[in-house]
């Protein structure tokens, strides 16, 4: 039975919930206008003058080049057009921009040309009569810092030739009825959110971590490394101390010693944790090092299979033995406690090895491993001062014998199991298509099946005995894997069967499948592009909209969808709770003729709103004073937030808790 509840409990999925408690009238904050563009014109002779726009840069944010980057997701580079005037001037070669050498940029990983704090470009025309001669010049550009990207922007300049000044007004757009008329169109009245309840505690993931490890350190318990150490350590403090009292101080301090080492543990991960805080929230989506824990956990179980044991040095145990005996005291109960975890590492390695990579993998950083291992720590130590309080109950404790063993071989199972799932999450980033859903599942048929083979013992393995009479443990953990085995085989079907629920979080997802699937948004995801179409179908269906505003040169907005919507649990969310609307920001498809409009903006100056990513980033700007991507808001159909809006948020389990707040919230 102890271990069926470990098959079971081990395959939880781990999360890390935080608090969000949010004032609707911080809302207004997102907008950031971090360029300025100065215009200016110099005469070098009669005929030829230089037109010179500079922009100047908040720290942080970079202005591309007008050379077009040839990768898959690019920057929008620099362009600059100017007003044709037949008979009156002509340009004079490109415009010129800093001679800059490329330099990696943060957000589309890859070597660009970009400028930093200033840049200053020049256009050389020749002026063949100056006379009324007023120059329109626009600049389409998009600026980026090291996480988002704004939505594409175009500055008007009207240059007069003859007073060699930008003259405010000459032919500055104007708004008509009709502009006001399409600018009201897009205010959807959007409402804050009222009486939404916010306020989990991150302590529940902590609690959650630390029970499981808590259980994982009670199956280290059971392996033929630790249990028969408990009655002959126990023994040995309250029969060879001179006191019973003292040796119950110092069977209780070795408990206590068992569960600070393996808290210490975790130290390491904190201090590189406060040297870069990405370092653990992005090992779940390394390739290299889901690669690396696919590898180590194969090694873990074939050593629980009993081809070979992982072991530490010797002669570390033999050096912690040593002090052991020399220091005495409480020193001395110290180095004993280092020397079981040192001499049982070739069982509690591979356990440990799986708490290590549940934690890191689901973005929860060094505090929640450090839970994870207190949790384990603290079940090794609580037997050896529970039966130095009271050590009749060692007479009840069973004999050590051939089940330790299959303990062993079962975690070893376990271990392959999960092995796969590390490599699932390399596939998964990298697109190989080499663990689609239905392969992941079948190999977790496969394990399944040989383990329910060992447990009716017609698979054997190095270290078992001769075959005796089944034990009803082993009959019935046999039966619960059969029924586990059979509860997979759907997953292996194009049906509505293959949701597997209560893995969610281990296979691949559904749209992730050797069965094409071809849809509009996102990983197959169906995906609204135009608002008013997607209230519709939200009405029509009775669900929530998930606001999705995006672009096509958003890194960040692939990262979410590849690395985040991926993951099994928030994509079911996202398919069979919400109505998705992805509005792209940086479309430059032109709208109709009569959809055209200029826009008058809060800040002055007036837009022209020409293309379908004007349309949507005017949209974002003006309901939720926004204007970076990604950003996702979850409205009812009275156009309510059902709770705060977000932006880039990696931590797939924040996201995830996001998604429900606003579940819950519409079903009021």
């Amino acid at each position: 039975m102890r271990n069926f509840v470990f098959f079971v409990l081990f395959f939880i999925s781990v999360f890390t919930l935080q608090a969000q408690v949010w004032d609707p009238n911080s809302l207004g904050q997102g907008i950031e206008d971090p360029i300025d563009w100065e215009a200016a014109v110099e005469q070098e002779n009669d005929s030829i003058y230089t037109l010179i726009f500079k922009a100047t840069l908040e720290p942080g944010w970079h202005l591309y080049s007008q050379e077009e980057i040839d990768i898959e997701i690019a920057p929008i580079p620099t362009a600059f057009t100017y007003t044709e005037a037949p008979g009156k001037f002509e340009l004079l070669g490109p415009t010129e921009e800093p001679d800059v050498p490329p330099l990696y940029d943060a957000v589309f990983e890859a070597d660009i040309t970009y400028f930093e704090d200033e840049a200053e470009f020049r256009q050389k025309i020749k002026v063949l009569d100056p006379t009324d001669l007023v120059i329109t010049a626009e600049v389409y550009f998009s600026v980026c810092d090291d996480e988002k990207c704004l939505p594409p922007e175009t500055e008007r300049f009207n240059i007069s030739i003859e007073n060699k000044a930008v003259v405010e007004g000459f032919t500055d757009l104007e708004v008509s009825d009709k502009d006001q008329r399409l600018t009201e169109n897009l205010n959807i009245g959007v409402k804050g959110v009222g009486g939404v309840e916010l306020e989990e505690e991150e302590s529940n993931g902590y609690t959650t971590i630390f029970f499981l490890g808590f259980i994982g350190g009670l199956i280290a318990l059971l392996t033929p490394c630790v249990f028969p150490m408990i009655p002959l350590t126990v023994s040995f403090f309250t029969k060879g101390a001179r006191t019973r009292k003292k040796g119950l101080v110092n069977a209780i301090m070795y408990g206590v010693f068992i569960f600070l080492i393996y808290l210490l543990l975790s130290v390491p991960f904190h201090l590189l944790d406060s040297l870069d805080p990405e370092i653990l929230n992005n090992i779940s989506t390394n390739t290299t090092l889901n690669i690396i824990f696919f590898i180590i956990f194969i090694f873990f179980a074939f050593s629980f299979f009993g081809y070979y044991e992982i072991t530490l040095p010797s002669s570390w145990s033999n050096k912690m033995d040593d002090k052991a005996s020399s220091f005495g005291g409480i020193m001395g109960v110290f180095f004993m406690a280092l020397t079981l975890a040192i001499v049982s590492f070739s069982c509690t390695g591979p356990i440990l090895g799986s708490l290590l990579g549940s934690s890191l993998t689901t973005d929860g950083g060094a505090t929640q491993l450090s839970f994870g291992m207190g949790g384990f720590g603290l079940a090794l130590a609580l037997p050896f001062g529970l039966f130095a309080l009271f050590p009749n109950w060692l007479n009840s404790l069973p004999k050590s014998g051939g089940w330790l063993n299959s303990v062993k071989v079962v975690l070893g199972f376990i271990e392959l199991a999960l092995a796969f799932k590390f490599l699932s999450n390399a596939d998964l980033v990298e697109h190989w298509g080499l663990l689609k859903r239905e392969i992941f599942i079948g190999i977790w048929i496969i394990v399944g099946i040989a383990m329910l083979l060992y447990l009716f013992g017609i698979l054997r393995f190095p270290h078992d005995g001769p075959k005796t009479k089944l034990s009803k443990g082993r009959i019935f953990l046999g039966i619960a894997t059969l029924a586990f085995v059979v509860y997979l085989i759907p997953g292996l079907t194009n049906t509505s069967y293959a949701n597997l629920k209560l893995l969610s979080g281990f296979p691949p997802p559904l749209f992730y499948s050797i069965y094409e699937k071809e849809t509009e948004g996102p990983l197959g995801l169906k995906a609204y592009k135009d608002f008013d179409e997607g209230v519709a179908a939200a009405k029509a269906a009775n669900k929530p909209i998930l606001l999705d505003f995006t672009g096509w040169a958003c890194v960040n907005c692939r990262k979410m969808e590849e690395q985040v919507w991926s993951e099994p649990d928030v994509f079911e969310i996202m398919q069979n709770e919400f109505v998705l609307i992805s509005l792209y920001v940086d479309d430059r498809k032109k709208l109709p003729e009569d959809q055209k409009f200029n826009y008058q903006k809060p800040t002055g100056g007036v837009k022209e709103i020409e293309t379908i990513g004007d349309k949507w980033a005017t949209f974002q700007t003006l309901n939720f004073q926004n204007n970076s991507q990604p950003f996702y808001v979850l409205l009812d159909h009275n156009m309510n937030m059902l709770n705060k809006p977000v932006g880039y948020t990696p931590n797939s389990d924040e996201f995830r808790k996001w998604l429900e707040e606003g579940v819950k919230e519409f079903q009021k």
